[in-house]
C-alpha cells in the first residue's frame, strides 16, 4: 500500500477500543462493528498516521469461543479466559486490516515490562520500530501472567484506559482517543438525568471534574469515569490531548484525526517533555512519596529549585537511592516526581534537618540535595 502525505493536524495516534464498542453492548465481539473501525484506520494509515490501537475484548472472545453463557467471576478465569480470547481477537483484527493490506502486531503489556529504565526503552524502541515499519501495533495487558492487584498492584496496569495513556506516553503521540459507548464527559449520568450536558472541553483536571466523572462514564469493561480521568491526568501532563468519544459515531475516528470537536477534550498542560521525564511522570516506578512544607513547594513550583532536606515533612513507603519518588503538597496534590538521592530510612532521619548536617546525622552523604532539579519533574 502507498502511503500519502498526511496534511492530517495529527501524526501519531493511539486509539483505545472499549468492551462495550467492540461487543456493541453484546456478551460476544461484534465483527461489524469492528471492520468499521479497522476500515477507519486503514484510511488514516493510506494518509501517512501512524495508528496504535489498544484494543479490549479478549475476555469477552474468550467466554464466547468457551461457549459460557454466563460471567465467572474471579481473577483466575479471567486469566484463563484472556488467555483462550487474545488468538480470537488478534485472529480477528488481523484479517480485517490484511483486507486493508495493512500487517499488525501483538503487544502484550504489564506494568513490569515498563517499570525500569530498560525495559521501558527496550518497549519504546519495538513500538517505534513498528510503526516506522507502517505496522498497526494492537496492544493489550497481558492479563495471563498479570496478577490480582491485591496480591501485587504494581504488576497490574488494571484497565485499557490506563494503559493507552501511558502507551501515548510511552511513543509521544499527538493523540489519545478513548472511544467506548458513551458520548463523552457529562455534567451528570445522562441515562438517569435528562438536563446532562456534554462537557466539550477539560482545560485542567480538578477536583470538580473528578467529583463529575466519578459518575457519570461507565462501560462495559473495567474502565469507568475515574480511570479515565486517570488515563487523562497521565495524557495531558506528558503534552498529549485526550478525546473521549462514543466510537460508535460516523467515521468518528477519521473525523476527530481532521480536528472536529466530538466528545470531550482534555487539554495538554504542558509541551511534550524529554523521554526520560515522561518515563518518570506516568508513574510506573514510583517507589513512595515524599511530603514538603509550602516553603519547598513554591521553590519547586516557581524557582526551579532542588529538593533539600529542611523542606520534607515524612516520607511514605519504603524506597531506595535511585528510585522515583512522587512529591506532593501539604495538601495533598501532587507536585512532580524525581529520582532521590536518598533512601527513605535515611530521609526518614534528614527531614526538616539543614543540609550541612547530613554527614553528622547519617554519617555520610550522597550531596545537600534530596533530588537534584536536575532529576525533578514540576507538573
Amino acid at each position: 500500500m502507498t502511503k500519502k502525505k498526511s496534511d492530517l493536524t495529527y501524526k501519531r495516534i493511539v486509539a483505545k477500543f472499549g468492551t462495550g464498542l467492540i461487543t456493541g453492548g453484546t456478551s460476544h465481539l461484534d465483527q461489524t462493528v469492528m471492520a468499521g473501525l479497522v476500515e477507519q484506520i486503514a484510511r488514516l494509515h493510506q494518509q501517512g498516521v501512524e495508528l496504535l490501537v489498544v484494543s479490549s475484548g479478549a475476555i469477552a472472545a474468550g467466554r464466547e469461543k468457551l461457549g459460557l453463557t454466563r460471567k465467572i467471576r474471579g481473577i483466575p478465569f479471567r486469566q484463563v479466559m484472556a488467555s483462550v480470547g487474545q488468538s480470537l481477537l488478534m485472529n480477528i483484527y488481523e484479517q480485517l486490516f490484511g483486507e486493508h493490506s495493512i500487517h499488525v502486531a501483538q503487544a502484550l503489556l504489564t506494568k513490569n515490562d515498563l517499570a525500569d529504565r530498560a525495559g521501558y526503552l527496550n518497549t519504546r524502541n519495538t513500538l517505534l520500530a513498528l510503526l516506522e515499519l507502517g505496522v498497526v501495533p494492537i496492544v493489550n495487558e497481558n492479563d495471563v501472567v498479570a496478577v490480582d492487584e491485591i496480591q501485587e498492584a504494581r504488576a497490574k496496569f488494571g484497565d485499557n484506559d490506563n494503559l493507552s495513556a501511558m502507551v501515548a506516553n510511552l511513543i509521544d503521540a499527538d493523540l489519545l482517543l478513548l472511544l467506548g459507548d458513551t458520548g463523552g464527559l457529562y455534567t451528570a449520568d445522562p441515562r438517569h438525568h435528562a438536563d446532562a450536558r456534554l462537557i466539550p472541553q477539560v482545560d485542567r483536571i480538578n477536583r470538580q471534574i473528578e467529583k463529575v466523572a466519578s459518575g457519570t462514564v461507565s462501560e462495559s469493561g473495567t474502565g469507568g469515569g475515574i480511570t479515565k480521568i486517570q488515563a487523562a491526568r497521565l495524557a495531558t501532563t506528558s503534552g498529549v490531548l485526550m478525546i473521549i468519544a462514543d466510537g460508535r459515531e460516523p467515521d468518528v475516528i477519521v473525523r476527530l484525526a481532521a480536528g472536529e470537536a466530538i466528545g470531550t477534550r482534555f487539554l495538554p498542560v504542558t509541551t511534550k517533555l524529554e523521554s526520560r521525564e515522561r518515563w518518570m511522570l506516568s508513574g510506573l516506578s514510583t517507589r513512595g512519596k515524599l511530603v514538603v512544607d509550602a516553603g519547598a513547594a513554591n521553590a519547586l513550583r516557581k524557582q526551579n529549585r532542588s529538593l533539600l532536606a529542611a523542606g520534607i515533612e515524612k516520607t511514605e513507603g519504603r524506597f531506595r537511592r535511585g528510585d522515583i519518588v512522587e512529591i506532593h503538597d501539604p495538601d495533598g496534590i501532587r507536585i512532580g516526581c524525581g529520582i532521590t538521592n536518598y533512601s527513605s530510612a535515611d530521609i526518614d532521619i534528614l527531614k526538616g534537618a539543614h543540609s550541612g548536617k547530613i554527614v553528622e546525622l547519617l554519617g555520610y552523604d550522597y550531596g545537600s540535595e534530596i533530588v537534584h532539579r536536575n532529576n525533578l519533574v514540576v507538573l
